[in-house]
């Protein structure tokens, strides 16, 4: 006879943004649920911005005065994310995005309705809703009315902890069981069902040793996430402890498991197995030490399909201040590379596939100094410092712009060129050669020109943030994880970046934790009411 150490209705595996949504759900539906994390929880989302892209009318941009309605946010949403769902699943995700809004305030999840007035890559503490992706950008204004739909979670600084703590501690009141310091190791299946899974836990450590475990956690997570070589220290250290006091458990999961373990962007032998040719090492590997892949590879040894796993998303957000979208990105041939204005990860995009992977920003003298008086009012603290370094550290600056190029080793006749259509663009009232707004493009004319480094390795200026968007192929109506034949593995669901979603194909901020709630509470849900139909 089978023996488990614990048992609950829905086992939920990775307790970040996806997990806890999952295990409401799966609370909600009335399931026993148990939460199992190998640190301490909060994952990847408690690191965030603490984004959600959500539009459609939530309640958010009608009290801030935006006029948005889902086929406006479908018609963007459908160029920006392509194929990498159905248009079903798309336009569902679309017409649940109020009420998706709705569900997070009712669990404690603090909005407010506050608009920004310029574009960015994050909004300063001043404001809580804005263009969060390449609405207002060239192309994407013809197919769809822009609006702003990053919601950011209220609160000062970095705001993830404001949208993971509230969930965490509604699930808790909703009587979610959580497990930290346990690490599942493998699924248990019986007569082809996932009926619970195999683990190694250190609940029962002395309890010094628990805080010890919890205190170097927390360094692993942040800073560790922008420092790699303490993170390897630190993970060190907490596998010694897993080694000496983990204990094997089993714990059974009567209706379903449902993994949310997150991508695995922190495992490089996995990177470099299924995006060989793509430049991750030079990056800044986005998430915390448990997006290793576990969960994924826990499914593929069950026979679970995978997709998009050679999907990347890197990240070189430009802005603020907001002025350098009127800059333009050349590469080390002088070549225009993109409507600066797209989003950070379009233009990270662009540079991945450039020679070297080398980019630069080319201003003038009359940008530089409307973008150094915007620094200090459009930017949080570490924006500025990132600007300030690129300003300082990562540029080079010419009297005339073949002298920046010669001092930055481009081209100059190349350059030359490029600015010229550029500014002959402008001046004759023609369409940006890359689809820039006519409000966003400024003439590049006064000297002295300044070229900012923006590539890949420019490791005197700022990293490169990089995350996984790929993972198990999951039943869109469901999230029911599906074998390479199509079938799906009864009682396995995964949800957010351990699963194909959403935002799988391309990403802009907000859409990853929007798709870990959207697919998080489908998963939860489901788990309960497909294992009453079995």
């Amino acid at each position: 006879m089978r023996t488990w150490d614990s048992s609950a209705d829905v086992v939920v595996v990775g307790y970040g943004g996806a997990g806890v949504a999952a295990a409401l759900a799966a609370r909600e539906s009335g399931a026993e649920v148990l939460a199992l994390d190998r640190y301490l929880g909060g994952g990847a989302t408690a690191l965030s911005g603490g984004i959600v892209y959500a539009g459609g009318g939530t309640w958010v941009q009608r009290a801030a005065g935006v006029d948005d309605d889902v086929e406006n946010m479908l018609a963007y949403l459908r160029a920006e994310v392509g194929d990498t769902v159905s248009e079903q699943t798309l336009r569902k995700f679309c017409e649940e995005s109020p009420a998706l809004i709705d569900w997070l305030t009712g669990h404690g999840v603090p909005f407010e309705a506050s608009l920004c007035p310029f574009k960015t890559s994050y909004p300063t503490d001043d404001y809580y809703l804005y263009y969060s992706g390449s609405e207002n950008s060239g192309g994407f204004r013809d197919l769809a009315t822009p609006r702003q739909r990053g919601h950011r979670a209220h609160g000062r600084g970095v705001s993830g902890k404001k949208l993971f703590g509230p969930l965490a501690d509604s699930a808790a009141k909703h009587g979610v069981e959580v497990r930290t310091g346990t690490r599942a190791t493998r699924l248990v299946v019986e007569d082809g069902r996932v009926v619970g899974i195999e683990a190694t836990t250190i609940a029962g450590a002395p309890a010094t040793v628990r805080r010890r475990f919890a205190a170097l956690a927390k360094i692993s997570a942040k800073p560790g996430v922008y420092h790699q070589g303490l993170r390897r220290a630190v993970q060190a250290l907490l596998a010694r402890i897993e080694r000496r006091h983990g204990v094997p458990v089993r714990i059974e999961a009567r209706k379903g498991v449902i993994l949310t373990t997150g991508g695995f962007i922190a495992n490089g032998e996995m990177v470099a197995r299924y995006a060989p040719d793509y430049p991750w090492a030079q990056g800044l590997p986005l998430g915390t030490a448990g997006d290793d892949g576990s969960g994924i590879t826990m499914a593929q040894a069950e026979g679970a399909a995978t997709d998009r796993m050679d999907v990347l998303s890197t990240w070189r957000f430009i802005a603020p201040p907001s002025a350098f979208f009127g800059s333009i990105a050349v590469d080390a041939n002088g070549q225009r590379m993109i409507d600066e204005s797209r989003y950070g990860a379009a233009l990270g995009a662009a540079i991945a596939t450039s020679p070297g992977n080398k980019a630069w920003l080319l201003t003038d003298d009359r940008l530089l100094t409307e973008a150094r008086r915007q620094l200090g009012e459009q930017s949080v603290w570490f924006q500025r410092m990132q600007a300030e370094r690129l300003l300082r550290v990562g540029s080079v600056t010419g009297r005339t712009v073949e002298q920046v190029a010669t001092r930055a080793g481009i081209e100059p006749t190349a350059l030359r060129k490029t600015v010229d259509a550029h500014n002959r663009a402008i001046e004759q009232e023609l369409p940006d050669p890359m689809g820039k707004p006519d409000d966003i493009r400024r003439p590049l004319q006064t000297g002295p020109f300044t070229l900012l480094d923006i590539s890949f390795k420019a490791r005197l200026t700022y990293p490169m943030p990089m995350l996984t968007l790929g993972g198990l192929v999951v039943d869109e109506e469901t999230g029911a994880v599906r074998t390479e034949s199509g079938s799906t593995i009864p009682g396995l669901f995964a949800a957010g970046r351990a699963a194909v979603g959403v935002c799988s194909n391309s990403y802009v901020s907000g859409l990853s934790l929007a798709d870990c709630v959207f697919s998080g509470r489908r998963a939860g849900t489901h788990s309960v009411e497909l294992a009453a139909t079995h």
